[in-house]
């Protein structure tokens, strides 16, 4: 018999939230509930559910916002619509829209509810593992975050972008002793300054023009459970100092408030930028830098766990399941999968895996298919997706300019004098060889293509302008790299 509790169940009320006790009794079930405001839900944070449940108050306004994201989203949970006695008509409109159930608001036993899931028609594949850790690398941080979470102490998540950051905050959260609270997310990065403030503090009525009622920010609402802070590293300085006394006195003030609150919650951070580098150019308070790394987990990109590449790629297809899509890559397919760099990391794994989905036919998934974020194809060549060449990366200085590009000519000769003495090639393709290495090397230690400018000294367009020139001479370049 399936154990449908294992599924992840988001509970969305804005009229009443659950107490810690009832949150206790869904978990003496078995069941991995968590709550959230509508205003807090992401189509990431559906894709990783099986089952929403929701209580409307303003007509069907807010199943239609939920179905709108699921448009973002690469999985379809299940809708449960919980209505008043008196909305009969209400839920015969719910049901039309092909919600799974309408059940009575007022029921709120744990007990109860474990009949009706159990009458829904989830997905075959709800109850699979929604993370992915078969490389030897990603096993070892898998255990490293497994035993963080027992502790509370805070953790600075480090790692590019779209490498799986928020998915090991959930780890931390779901497996520490804070796992039945609430676990909230807030990108640092993706407000004002002033409305940033607002959601993490929250405010007290008439604080500001329009406050027309007191609302707690995201830090009460994490109350007891998890807070993740996700790019901290885009956040203004003042509101820097803000969070480190935050973290320090573990209270927070509402704007316009004077009653500080008694927080109990973990904080976990993430970024993608270098906040040690940051603290040099004065952008990132070095004392808020210690207080967030109390423990530091860095993840390494998807290119250095090459063993992770097509378990997530196949589970990116179960999760098409209850949309009617399904299909198998073939080991061409899933040589160039394996191949690829992957500079957009889990998540241009995603995207190039729904597109093979979109693009396939009779449930096959060809090379063809396979249309990745940042390469330009050529027509009718296959060479580049699959043979990816390794770079020897001479120790260079991130201060490199211009000028080492050109060096004087007997500087030059030494170099390919020393290293290339054994190959019959002329001098100026030497020259281009040894230019093509720091290049490459330098592109190989930075961020993007635009920071590799600039350690090297020139515009992003000469950059560009370069690497194409060393493609069109035969020279050995990531196609990556070259558009």
């Amino acid at each position: 018999m399936v154990n449908f509790t294992e599924s992840s169940i988001l509970w969305i009320d804005a009229s009443r939230r659950l107490t810690s006790t009832e949150l206790a009794e869904f978990g003496d079930q078995g069941f991995k509930l968590k709550q959230f405001g509508l205003g807090q839900l992401s189509s990431a944070e559906l894709s990783l559910a099986d089952v929403v449940i929701i209580r409307p108050i303003n007509g069907l306004d807010e199943l239609d916002q939920i179905k709108n994201l699921l448009q973002q989203s690469a999985r379809t949970p299940v809708i449960v619509v919980r209505l008043g006695l008196d909305q009969f008509e209400l839920g015969i409109e719910a049901m039309k829209r092909g919600v799974g159930t309408v059940v009575s608001a007022e029921n709120i036993n744990a007990s109860d509810w474990l009949n009706i899931i159990a009458d829904l028609d989830l997905p075959k594949n709800y109850n699979q593992p929604a993370y992915v850790f078969v490389d030897p690398t990603s096993r070892k941080l898998l255990a490293l975050t497994e035993r963080v979470a027992e502790t509370d102490v805070t953790v600075l998540l480090a790692g590019p972008t779209g490498s799986g950051k928020e998915v090991l905050a959930r780890i931390l959260h779901e497996s520490s002793p804070r796992h039945a609270a609430p676990f909230v997310a807030f990108n640092c990065a993706a407000m004002s300054e002033s409305l940033i403030e607002d959601m993490l503090f929250g405010h007290e009525k008439g604080s500001f023009t329009g406050a027309t009622k007191a609302q707690p920010g995201l830090f009460e609402q994490a109350q007891s459970g998890t807070i993740f802070l996700d790019e901290v590293g885009e956040m203004s300085f003042q509101l820097q100092a803000k969070l480190l006394r935050v973290l320090q006195e573990r209270t927070v003030t509402r704007l316009g408030g004077q009653k500080p609150v008694t927080l109990d919650l973990r904080v976990i951070a993430a970024t993608n930028r270098d906040l040690k580098e940051a603290i040099e150019e004065r952008v990132f308070r070095e004392d808020l830098y210690f207080r967030l790394s109390a423990f530091k987990i860095t993840l390494p990109p998807l290119r250095e766990r090459p063993l992770d590449i097509l378990p997530l790629a196949h589970q990116f297809l179960d999760t098409q399941l209850s949309k009617g899509s399904r299909a198998t890559i073939t080991p061409e397919a899933s040589e160039m999968l394996v191949s690829y760099s992957w500079p957009g990391n889990v998540r241009e794994l995603q995207n190039v895996i729904v597109r093979a989905q979109v693009l396939s036919s009779q449930g096959l998934i060809q090379p063809d298919h396979l249309v990745f974020d940042d390469i330009a194809r050529e027509d009718n060549d296959d060479s580049q997706w699959r043979d990816y060449p390794v770079f020897n990366k001479p120790k260079l200085n991130q201060d490199v300019k211009a000028d080492k590009l050109a060096t004087e000519d007997g500087a030059l000769k030494a170099k390919v004098k020393a290293s290339n003495a054994h190959q019959a090639e002329s001098l100026s393709r030497a020259i281009k060889a040894s230019e093509r290495e720091i290049i490459m090397s330098v592109l190989h230690e930075s961020k993007n293509r635009e920071q590799a400018a600039e350690k090297l000294g020139i515009s992003p367009r000469t950059l560009r302008h370069k690497l194409q020139r060393f493609r069109k001479d035969g020279m050995a370049v990531t196609a990556a790299y070259v558009r």
